[in-house]
C-alpha cells in the first residue's frame, strides 16, 4: 500500500519542506476566492511525488527515458478534466507505461489523494495560476513550477532537482542593483507589467536559444545607434538590411490582438539564427540587424579582466573571476562586447544547457555575468 512507502529520494525529502513554505507563502497573498484557489502541497505529498517522479525518471519505456508533467490538484478544478475510470496508484512503473502518451508540452498528468495516498486521475490541459507543478525534463532532473499569478508567461521555476544537487530559486535576486530586466521577469512569482501587458520576448528568445542545443550568442543593442559596429569586426558577412522587422511590429500591435502563433514563429526564427557561428544583433526594438558577426575589441579599450558572476539560487554567492574561466569563447566575447558596449546586453547559450546573461553593472562598474539555466527549464 502507498500509505507504507518510504521515500528512499533524499534531495526529496530535505526539499520538500521549502517548497511547501514557498507555496502557502504565494496562496497567502491571492486575492482570488478560496474556493478558486489551488490546494497547499504539504511537505509529506511533495516528497513522495518528487521520490516517484525522480525514480520514473532513471527508468526506460522501449528505450526512450520518460518526459512527464504532474500537476497537484482535484479534477474538480480544471475544466474538462480527461478522466480514468480507475484511479492509478503513483508508482514509478506506471508513470513510465503512461508516460509515452503525456509526452507533449501542455499536457499533465492530474495527482490527488484519498486515504491511501497519491493517485493518478487523468490528464489536464490546463492548470490554475499558482498549482504546483512538477516536470520530470530528463533522467535525473526534476522541475518543480507553477502558473504564474494570472496566467501569462513561462511558468516560474521553484526549484530544481538533479540527482543530489538542490537549487531552490532566489526571488530576491531580481532585487540586486542593475539587474537585467529578463532576469527580473523570470523572478517575477506573482506576475508583472511585463508578462501581463507583453509578451516577454527576451524570456521567449532565451527559452528558444536553449532549445535548439547548439550553442548561441544574441547581443542586444541600442535602437537608434550604430556605436556597437565599432566592435564588430568588417565587413560583416550576414549584414540584414534594411533591418528585419517583423517581430518587432508584431509586439507593436495591442496586446490583446496578439497572434501568438505568429511571434512564436518569428523568435525562434531569430533565435534559430544564434546557432551559426558567431553572434546574432538584434536592437532593443527586436529588430534584427546581423547574425553571423564576429566581435573584436573596441579600438583603444583594455582586454576585460574580471566579471562578477551570480546565480538566483538561495546560498548563491556573486563572485569575481577572469572571464576566461567562466565557460568558452562565446562567454568570453560576450563579456568584451558588454564591457565595450555598456549599454548592450549579451545572452549566450551552451550545448550543455548552461544559459548566461552579460550586462554592465553601473554601480560596481564592472561586467556582470548571470546563470539562468536553472530559470529556463
Amino acid at each position: 500500500m502507498q500509505a507504507i512507502h518510504t521515500t528512499t529520494y533524499q534531495a526529496a525529502q530535505a526539499v520538500a519542506g521549502s517548497i511547501e513554505l514557498h507555496f502557502s507563502r504565494l496562496l497567502a497573498l491571492e486575492k482570488q476566492p478560496k474556493d478558486g484557489m489551488p490546494p497547499l502541497p504539504p511537505a509529506k505529498h511533495i516528497a513522495f511525488l518528487l521520490d516517484t517522479a525522480f525514480w520514473a525518471s532513471l527508468r526506460r519505456e522501449e528505450g526512450i527515458p520518460p518526459k512527464i508533467s504532474l500537476a497537484y490538484l482535484p479534477p474538480e478544478q480544471v475544466p474538462h478534466p480527461l478522466l480514468f475510470k480507475e484511479h492509478l496508484p503513483l508508482r514509478a512503473p506506471i508513470l513510465n507505461k503512461i508516460a509515452p502518451g503525456v509526452e507533449r508540452p501542455g499536457i499533465h498528468l492530474g495527482v490527488w489523494h484519498d486515504a491511501d495516498g497519491l493517485y493518478v486521475w487523468g490528464t489536464t490541459s490546463a492548470v490554475p495560476s499558482l498549482c504546483m507543478v512538477v516536470d520530470v525534463s530528463e533522467p535525473g532532473l526534476l522541475v518543480i513550477k507553477h502558473r504564474r499569478a494570472k496566467g501569462l508567461g513561462k511558468f516560474a521555476n521553484v526549484a530544481i532537482l538533479k540527482g543530489d544537487e538542490v537549487k531552490l530559486i532566489d526571488e530576491h535576486a531580481a532585487q540586486i542593483p542593475d539587474c537585467p530586466s529578463v532576469l527580473t521577469s523570470l523572478l517575477k512569482f506573482k506576475g508583472s507589467d511585463i508578462w501581463d501587458d507583453s509578451l516577454n520576448i527576451m524570456v521567449q528568445l532565451a527559452v528558444s536559444m536553449r532549445a535548439h542545443k547548439r550553442g548561441g550568442l544574441l547581443l542586444v543593442v541600442p535602437a537608434g545607434s550604430d556605436a556597437w559596429r565599432y566592435s564588430i569586426l568588417q565587413p560583416m558577412l550576414y549584414s540584414v538590411q534594411p533591418a528585419f522587422s517583423a517581430l518587432a511590429d508584431l509586439i507593436k500591435t495591442a496586446p490583446e490582438t496578439y497572434a501568438q502563433e505568429a511571434v512564436h514563429r518569428e523568435v525562434d526564427l531569430i533565435a534559430g539564427l544564434t546557432a551559426i557561428d558567431g553572434a546574432t544583433i538584434i536592437n532593443d526594438q527586436y529588430e534584427l540587424l546581423a547574425f553571423g558577426a564576429k566581435i573584436g575589441r573596441l579600438e583603444g579599450q583594455e582586454p576585460v579582466k574580471e566579471i562578477v558572476l551570480t546565480e538566483p539560487v538561495v546560498g548563491g554567492k556573486a563572485t569575481r573571476t577572469h572571464p576566461s574561466l567562466n565557460g568558452g569563447t562565446r562567454h568570453l566575447y560576450a563579456a568584451q562586447f558588454v564591457h565595450d558596449q555598456r549599454d548592450a546586453i549579451a545572452l549566450v547559450a551552451s550545448q550543455d544547457g548552461r544559459f548566461t546573461i552579460f550586462s554592465w553593472s553601473t554601480c560596481d562598474e564592472v561586467v556582470q555575468a548571470h546563470r539562468i539555466d536553472a530559470l529556463l527549464l
